[in-house]
């Protein structure tokens, strides 16, 4: 277990995903008004966690073993295709179940209805995924800083 809080890679990683889902609530009440703890368990919202973690632990790898290691460039492959994933793939997913749910609603207006809806908020926008990024970046940069 020692041997993983040494990782400084892991644990810059795990700091940027953490601190992208504690700062989904607040970011979601600005945006609504309503105070809800749901985001911080939901994937989707802003910042990307997906984006902070990814290039958080890229850009890690690369200012603590190295730019020309393999396993950065291995990360930036990484940090392309869930970069990707969360703006492109997963969002258009989200926005094909915002428009099943309003048919949903149209067809059964004054039945009620029980299942669940499908979840809308898949992915991400593309200010979602570069906040956070930026937000990966910056916590790669403090923790290479307090680790060099």
């Amino acid at each position: 277990m020692l041997g993983l809080l040494q990782n400084r890679v892991l644990v810059v990683a795990l700091t940027a995903w953490l601190l992208a889902q504690v700062l989904k609530p607040p970011m979601a009440f600005f945006r609504t008004g309503r105070w809800s703890w749901a985001p911080l368990l939901d994937v989707g919202g802003m910042p990307s966690s997906h984006a902070a973690l990814i290039i958080s632990a890229t850009l890690a790898i690369g200012l603590f073993y190295g730019f020309d290691n393999p396993l950065f460039g291995l990360g930036v492959a990484l940090c392309m295709i869930i970069t990707y994933d969360a703006a492109g793939v997963r969002r258009q997913a989200g926005m094909h179940a915002e428009r099943i749910n309003v048919l949903f609603e149209e067809l059964l207006r004054g039945h009620m209805w029980d299942e669940d809806e499908l979840r809308e908020v898949l992915g991400h926008t593309p200010l979602e995924v570069i906040a956070g990024g930026i937000l990966g970046g910056i916590v790669a940069i403090v923790g290479w800083l307090l680790w060099r």
